[in-house]
């Protein structure tokens, strides 16, 4: 059967999928680097500005320690003559008093954990915060004074440039994971042309264009695949057509015998009101098969030639309403109804007419052998296709089954036997064949209003 073409989504799952995972990986690695080279970042200027604090810290100790060796010391004055510079602060120490540069002054300004452990004579550090801002601590014990030292460091600008760095990294990350899935959609196509070409091809092969082939390839492994589905379709066209001769020659050689025996049986036929009753019924069950085998000869011979494209399509002004009307007369029985639309009836399309009063008279014998007699013929126009239906009054067929009865010789899973069916089985499949050659399509569904079943055709909307 040539039915509409379902789009393709599968491919384009596989696409996306490809493209995903590549954005996908480059996401885990970008994200993985960031992560990685922030902590290394982190810890590498913390551990500098530790160090830097530390030793400057350890430096002013010293100074102090020295400034208060003498009894006549003063604090205050010691740590004012301190370059503690902006945003530092320090503190001294001395027995339960606490001094400290600057307006801040107290115990409260220092960790209580940092201060036991310098009470307990052991130098120390700490990072805290005061008022949501980081600050580093760092106090050293000076016992030859009965005291100790502490700085306090700022570590804002620490805390901006890592600010900095992590909307660096996540920026780079971002252009990694977006250059990731342009890269996986580039990559995708890539890897899945070769694979698009062969469904392609295989597409244009199941619906009749046998010509269809592979282009080589550079890639020795893809050519390897060319090469062998190119040989498969040749030897597919090969076998085709040389059923579609056989088939042709067949028919061919027994049109002449044929002829000569409808010719015998006519004579036989007009003699037949001298005979028995017996004789007269044998008689007229004879007629009736040869005249079944004429018209399976003759389309068998139409069918292998309109596969084999022997009869080119002969497209001439139709109006498909007039085209609709004079079929259907031949078949006008009620409640047989021509449905037609006032644009088609108006319209004049470039078609081969020969080919579509084809289709129309074999739906319409159809209808008449296995579905009850046809109720409806519509022709509308449907976006860009010209749409015709044909009704039937039948039991329907299965789902299952819908697709079978385009082929050769099927009459369906309801039909009882040559003795109940007259048909030869090759009607729908040769209207397949000619809704193929206007690259339209044919399907059958269940009828909308009622029991039985509809067939469509779709033809393209070419005014002339």
């Amino acid at each position: 059967m040539r039915a509409r073409s379902a789009p393709v989504r599968r491919r384009r799952r596989l696409r996306v999928r490809v493209a995903a995972a590549f954005a996908l990986g480059a996401l885990v690695l970008a994200a993985t680097l960031a992560v990685v080279t922030y902590v290394i970042a982190e810890r590498y200027l913390l551990d500098q500005r530790t160090r830097l604090a530390t030793r400057q810290t350890y430096l002013d100790a010293r100074a102090v320690r020295d400034a208060l060796s003498s009894a006549s010391g003063d604090p205050s004055v010691v740590l004012d003559a301190l370059d503690v510079g902006e945003g530092r602060q320090a503190f001294i120490t001395r027995s339960t008093e606490w001094y400290a540069s600057g307006l801040g002054a107290g115990p409260e300004a220092v960790p209580a954990r940092l201060q036991r452990l310098v009470d307990e004579g052991r130098a120390g550090r700490q990072r805290f915060e005061i008022d949501g801002q980081p600050r580093l601590v760092i106090g050293v014990p000076l016992p030859s004074i009965n005291g100790a030292f502490y700085q306090v460091f700022p570590l804002d600008e620490l805390r901006e440039t890592l600010s900095v760095i992590r909307g660096a990294l996540l920026a780079a990350a971002v252009i990694t994971t977006v250059s990731g899935a342009v890269l996986g959609v580039w990559a995708a196509r890539r890897v899945l042309r070769p694979v698009n070409d062969v469904s392609t091809a295989a597409e244009r092969i199941a619906t009749g264009d046998l010509a269809a082939r592979l282009e080589s390839q550079t890639d020795p492994d893809l050519d390897r695949v060319v090469e062998s589905f190119n040989a498969m379709a040749d030897a597919l066209e090969g076998r085709i057509e040389q059923d579609a001769r056989f088939v042709s020659d067949v028919s061919h050689e027994l049109r002449s015998p044929l002829t000569t025996l409808a010719t015998a049986v006519g004579v036989v036929e007009r003699s037949a009101e001298s005979m028995s009753p017996r004789a007269r019924d044998a008689v007229a069950l004879m007629v009736a098969e040869v005249a079944r085998f004429q018209r399976v000869v003759e389309e068998l011979l139409e069918l292998s030639r309109a596969e084999a494209d022997v009869d080119p399509v002969e497209l001439e002004p139709v109006r498909v309403g007039d085209l609709v009307l004079n079929v259907t007369t031949r078949y006008r029985a009620d409640p047989l109804v021509a449905e037609i639309n006032a644009e088609v009836a108006r319209t004049v399309l470039k078609l081969d007419k020969r080919r579509v009063e084809r289709v129309l008279v074999n739906l319409l014998d159809n209808a008449r052998t296995h579905g009850g007699g046809a109720l409806r013929v519509g022709a509308s126009r449907r976006d860009d296709v010209v749409r015709l239906e044909v009704d039937d009054a039948g039991p329907g067929i299965p789902p299952e089954d819908r697709g079978l009865v385009f082929e050769r010789f099927s009459r369906g899973t309801t039909a009882r036997g040559r003795a109940a069916d007259s048909s030869t089985g090759l009607g729908l499949a040769l209207a397949a064949e000619h809704v193929r050659h206007h690259s339209g399509a044919i399907w059958v569904e269940d009828r909308p209003d009622g029991p039985g079943c509809r067939f469509v055709v779709e033809l393209p909307w070419t005014p002339a």
